[in-house]
């Protein structure tokens, strides 16, 4: 076992070797491109596993997202919706005494080491699952492709995402990469080196996947859902079929369920405002501001311009677009 382990290592490593790599905003000291997206490099051996042993089932509710986009919020949403019958009493909810990231897994996160444990663990969890993923959807496992499960997917506009980025990522952990300066990560952001990243393939590969199957992707923009809340809660309450809409006190219930996942209220949670999740990212750093238009505050003119001009060229014709707050 031990040299299987052992040859294992070797061939993970091989592989992340063979990989082109970059210094960017990401959860690792360099970023890899692997199958045409940019991944950390703490992440591609887990990545590789979640593609070929994870196996979805039609109950399964995904949170995908790309990073910095409304994830820890969606995470939260889901989970309540999800789990609304489990857990009817919003006084003694999980989300009280655990962070989203801890009760909605990433499994491209945690299938990077201890593999056999770890897959009896995502297939112990009670069902309906829900876990989250930042992978670009052609790089989804196919069981999650071709079974019935559904996808909720969030994104945000570029400006806020990249500024809630570099605040988030320019605090981590382990993070011992050649420091970059607001102007270098930014650079890179628009040359699509960030985990996961580029950003723009990332959103239109669900845009697109969720036009053609609007049953299985339900497409949110972090904006929409920050300025009309209550109308896009009852979509995702909709699109998961929760018995949540068949109650008369409908509006009510999902009233709670905005309450106990506002930002105010999960940052003065004590679970967190200390801690960590993994060892790499502190739970206090997942609750900065959540306020749209911050980037007026870091971007010079120069910038703004750079990115407008990007963003109308990539999304150019998807009928996928951002309004600019500022």
């Amino acid at each position: 076992m031990a040299f299987a382990n052992h040859e294992q290592a070797n061939e993970e490593n091989d592989l992340t070797l063979s990989l082109p790599k970059e210094s960017g905003l990401g959860a690792a000291p360099y970023l890899h491109l692997f199958q045409d997206f940019w991944c950390p490099s703490y992440y591609v051996q887990g990545v590789n596993n979640f593609q070929k042993h994870f196996h979805a089932k039609d109950s399964d509710v995904f949170v995908a997202s790309f990073p910095k986009s409304g994830t820890t919020w969606l995470k939260a949403l889901a989970f309540v919706i999800v789990n609304h019958q489990r857990f009817s009493s919003f006084d003694h909810h999980p989300l009280l005494s655990s962070n989203p990231h801890q009760l909605v897994p990433f499994p491209e996160f945690i299938l990077s080491h201890d593999l056999h444990d770890k897959i009896l663990s995502l297939s112990n969890m009670s069902e309906p699952r829900v876990l989250g993923t930042h992978l670009p959807f052609p790089s989804l496992p196919e069981s999650i492709t071709k079974s019935n499960c559904k996808i909720i997917y969030i994104c945000r506009n570029p400006f806020d995402t990249f500024v809630s980025a570099w605040e988030f990522f320019t605090k981590m952990k382990l993070v011992s990469s050649p420091a970059l300066t607001f102007e270098e990560a930014f650079e890179k952001y628009c040359n699509g080196i960030m985990g996961f990243g580029p950003w723009w393939s990332h959103m239109l590969g669900y845009w697109k996947e969720s036009i053609t199957r609007p049953d299985k992707i339900l497409f949110l923009k972090y904006e929409d859902l920050k300025e009309d809340t209550a109308f896009h809660v009852k979509r995702i309450v909709e699109f998961l079929d929760s018995p949540i809409t068949q109650g008369g006190d409908s509006n009510a219930v999902i009233e709670n369920i905005i309450n106990v996942c506002g930002f105010e209220k999960m940052k003065d949670l004590e679970v967190n405002k200390s801690g960590d999740i993994d060892n790499i990212a502190e739970k206090k750093n997942f609750f900065r501001k959540g306020k749209i238009g911050d980037w007026i505050n870091y971007f010079s003119p120069s910038m703004m311009e750079k990115l407008s001009k990007i963003i109308e060229e990539k999304l150019s014709g998807s009928g996928l677009s951002f309004k600019v707050h500022s």
